[in-house]
């Protein structure tokens, strides 16, 4: 056990995962005679051969509802051989066979409810397998024993010839699968040994074994093996750790928490994951021990230096790797549900960014949550990060990617460090800007695919119409924002085609004639480099022009993802990442100050956001130029990508947070503001990230209308009182700044 937890240690980390699942028994008839199986049933003590499309879509409903990511079908196997009423049902209802009727109840449950389906079907053909590739994201077929056992007597499927064949249909058709053992059936050490090796074999051949499940016999009233013994625990934990010796590392090891009175012991035989736990469903093959409430499932995982996390029907190693292993049809069912490492989207409460609703409570004010939680779980690599920073040391790309991967404790210790060195940098002001956005137009040649906001010939069926400000509204809009009492007016809007350089600087100068003292941060890197392109004009005599019309500060804006490989996906003819940084390289040398934004939540995953967060600090300990980082959530309700089925939905409360904390982590000594965007987290999120290393709330942001055409709900004002109230339960002040973080004279 020892060598097996080292093993889970090393490859797995600190992290068990588990699937919040509905468990879906479509039928219970079954042609094998296992002698220790109550879930299979006679015809007579069923309503009906099979669950109802109603029936079946009704259990998967119900989990939606409660957060689930999973439908695990499990039925008996072909019980049409063996049964005329599962046959005439079939018939009657137009389906060949029990596959297919499963193939067909798994496409509804994914068209209608967005949940996984995984098909546990048994022992299956390469064509019944192929079928369900199509419906099911993953499917599964526990192997059991390779050996000749009484309790298989008269179960013609479960033939060590038929399992080990439909095994390895599974890798050549490349589908994630399931299988695993049963231990304490008549088998003997050396069997359990035969069956790991081969599945380690077959998955050395195709890669497709995503987790194997260690499952220890308990005898059943009414069963063959009624009065057999249980499996003897020193005997089913050594066939735990003998399975994670045994099988090549990276396949996921499974252990069912229910079938375990202590099933914390199980974490030490080297499990990394607990398997299906379901808020709304049975188990039904094993009904008379309940799962466990995932409040003690988390408990005991946390108890054991463990952090828990949701994941899908697929493990992160295949549901990030979709061309392969998923069938196109699965391959968005799969990405909406995915957080940014692959893993199962944590259970918001219905938040999402820019959405009208309470994020979940990572962290809570001070007074609430007693001693605070500074530290993560010993010995992980999370803890290492953190002591290495606690230390001095700065963080590079793989550390950064280790904070990111943080849940439970580990996340509320990331934002404790993130907050001790906000402390350091800046005190405990949090600062605000009296501000106004001017969009002048939401017309843009350019096909950013995240964008809700601007028009162009394949998006005039997206929210809101064309337009175009003239110079005389831009200077109306100025003048009402300074009699409001703004100090800036942030200037962005898309890319018109009639366009030339000069327009900016038409801008730039109706806004500075309107109110000759207020603050013109305009521009981003892609609308300078192309209003300096189309006037072939070199870059740093255009913003020097643009410098002498008034313009003050560049947003950081349309940087998204500083990684060329999402690039190419999310704005493919945009401005690449060294053109990005090579226009705030030339604005910080002409002494124009600007902020650092990141995009985040459509396709990329950790490692991308690391690799902007390590660029834009190199830098900034180049030209010391920028002022602020501002993490930007994305926005999926109206945004393109999304609507064409080709982006995640934004990223997780928990991503959010990270992102937070993490930058300020990752900037400490040369980026000192951290700022949250209310307008994507809402009030409630804002007032969490002033707890994870963020010391700024931006502006109050009139008419501000990007996020709302991506499907915002926030985003129109926030009032000083507003602000005021997000800080009060933390202790800290609020000041008013300028854009460049000088006071604000009263």
């Amino acid at each position: 056990m020892a060598r097996a937890r080292a093993i889970r240690d090393r490859v797995h980390g600190t992290r068990i995962t588990y699937s919040p699942k509905v468990f879906i028994p479509l039928t219970m008839l079954c042609r094998d005679k296992c002698g220790y199986c109550t879930f299979a049933q006679p015809p007579a003590r069923l309503e009906s051969p099979y669950l109802s499309e109603h029936e079946v879509l009704a259990i998967a409903e119900a989990g939606a509802a409660a957060g689930c990511h999973e439908a695990l079908f499990t039925l008996g196997e072909r019980p049409e051989l063996r049964y005329p009423d599962a046959a005439k049902w079939l018939d009657r209802h137009g389906f060949d066979s029990t596959v297919d009727y499963l193939a067909h109840a798994a496409r509804l449950v994914v068209d209608k409810t967005g949940l996984l389906p995984h098909a546990n079907a048994g022992a299956l053909y390469p064509e019944e397998l192929a079928l369900l590739r199509k419906t099911a994201p993953s499917q599964g077929m526990m192997l059991e024993t390779l050996a000749d056992l009484d309790c298989h007597r008269g179960s013609p499927d479960k033939t060590a010839e038929r399992r080990l064949a439909t095994l390895d249909a599974a890798g050549e058709l490349a589908i994630p699968f399931t299988t695993g053992i049963l231990v304490g059936i008549g088998e003997s050490r050396a069997d359990r040994v035969e069956a790991l090796e081969a599945i380690a074999e077959s998955h050395r051949r195709w890669g497709h074994v995503q987790e194997v499940i260690v499952q220890n016999f308990l005898p059943k009233p009414g069963t063959g093996m009624h009065a057999a013994p249980p499996c003897d625990h020193d005997e089913y934990l050594e066939a735990i750790a003998l399975a994670r010796l045994i099988l090549p590392e990276e396949i996921h090891l499974q252990a069912p928490p229910n079938l375990s009175d202590d099933f914390g012991h199980l974490v030490d035989a080297g499990i990394d994951d607990w398997g299906g736990v379901s808020p709304v469903t049975a188990d039904h093959v094993n009904p008379e021990r309940p799962w466990p409430a995932l409040d003690r499932l988390r408990v005991v995982t946390e108890a054991k230096g463990f952090c828990l996390a949701p994941r899908l029907t697929v493990y992160p190693e295949y549901a990030l790797d979709p061309a392969h292993w998923l069938d196109e049809d699965m391959r968005f069912p799969v990405l909406d549900r995915s957080d940014a490492e692959g893993l199962g989207r944590s259970d918001d409460g219905g938040w999402y960014s820019g959405a009208d609703a309470a994020p979940p409570m990572l962290l809570t004010p001070p007074q609430q949550n007693g001693a605070a939680d500074v530290r993560a779980t010993a010995g992980g690599a999370v803890d290492e990060v953190i002591v290495g920073v606690r230390a001095g040391q700065e963080v590079g790309v793989d550390e950064i990617v280790t904070l990111f991967g943080a849940r439970g404790p580990e996340v509320r210790a990331v934002a404790a460090v993130a907050d001790e060195l906000r402390q350091a940098a800046v005190g405990d002001e949090v600062t605000w800007v009296s501000n106004r956005n001017i969009n002048y137009t939401n017309v843009c040649t350019f096909k950013c695919r995240f964008c809700g906001f601007s028009k162009g010939p394949l998006s005039l069926n997206l929210r809101g119409d064309p337009y175009l400000l003239t110079l005389d509204d831009i200077a109306e809009r100025t003048a009402e924002a300074a009699e409001a009492g703004a100090t800036e007016v942030c200037l962005q809007g898309g890319i018109h085609p009639s366009f030339d350089g000069d327009y900016y600087i038409d801008v730039t100068r109706a806004v500075k004639d309107a109110v000759p003292d207020i603050h013109v941060h305009g521009f981003t890197a892609l609308e300078v480099t192309e209003g300096a392109r189309r006037l072939e004009e070199p870059l740093a005599d255009y913003l020097r022009r643009l410098m002498d019309a008034g313009l003050r500060s560049l947003p950081g804006t349309a940087a998204e993802i500083l990684d060329d490989e999402i690039r190419a996906v999310i704005c493919p003819d945009k401005i690449d990442t060294g053109e990005w940084l090579d226009a705030h390289r030339t604005a910080h040398g002409l002494g124009l100050r600007s902020n650092v934004t990141i995009m985040f939540g459509t396709v990329e995953q950790p490692v991308h956001w690391a690799r902007h967060l390590v660029r834009t600090r190199e830098l900034q300990k180049e030209t010391g130029g920028f002022t602020e980082f501002v993490p930007l959530p994305f926005v999926h309700m109206a945004a393109p990508i999304y609507l064409q089925k080709r982006s995640r939905r934004g990223p997780t409360f928990r991503e959010a947070l990270l992102m937070h904390a993490v930058g300020r982590i990752a900037y400490h000594g040369w980026i000192h503001n951290i700022q949250a965007s209310w307008v994507k987290l809402g009030m409630a999120g804002a007032a969490q990230m002033l707890q994870a290393g963020v010391n700024d709330l931006g502006g109050t942001l009139i008419n501000e209308n990007i996020s709302r055409a991506a499907g915002a709900s926030h985003g129109q004002e926030a009032t000083e009182d507003d602000l005021r109230a997000l800080c009060a339960p933390l202790g800290r002040t609020l000041r008013q700044r300028t854009t460049l973080y000088d006071a604000v004279a009263v």
